[in-house]
């Protein structure tokens, strides 16, 4: 769309300008989310880890910038800066670790044949058998209160 379409599309002079004049414009428009949220144990570490990263970039260009100003507080800057790495590494390490331990414990599944899937397959059918089970002896139960009365 060339400079000339959009003024016109603004302006409403355009060919097209009477179509829109039904539509009421929105200022918001819902959609729908493509995936799905974080889990807030995994949100928490994710957001722990950006903060201590962000944290180690900082400092490490304060680092840079006081070696290149020959500052005293270059090596010292630089020393924090390599623990700083350290730690941002062990909380991207956190995030990774919490949310595979979260997956594990709710049953989160994203493969067909995984043991979270079977675990609930054999429940159910275990329930169902239970249910079929109690059915069929309330039944017998009532044929055999009606035989004796009979009799």
């Amino acid at each position: 769309m060339d400079t000339d379409e959009r003024r016109d599309a603004a302006t409403g002079s355009g060919a097209d300008a009477d179509w829109d004049e039904d539509v009421p414009r929105q200022l918001w428009v819902e959609e729908p989310a493509t995936r799905r949220r974080l889990a807030d144990p995994v949100r928490t570490a994710a957001v722990r880890a950006v903060i201590i990263a962000s944290l180690t970039m900082i400092q490490a260009m304060v680092a840079f910038l006081c070696t290149l100003a020959g500052s005293w507080l270059a090596f010292p800057m630089v020393l924090s800066s390599v623990a700083s790495t350290v730690v941002a590494t062990w909380a991207v390490l956190d995030v990774w670790v919490t949310r595979q331990v979260w997956n594990q414990r709710n049953g989160v599944v994203s493969v067909p044949s995984s043991s979270a899937r079977q675990l609930r397959r054999e429940r159910r059918q275990a329930r169902k058998t239970a249910r079929a089970a109690a059915r069929e002896d309330a039944r017998i139960r009532r044929r055999g209160t009606g035989r004796l009365s009979e009799a």
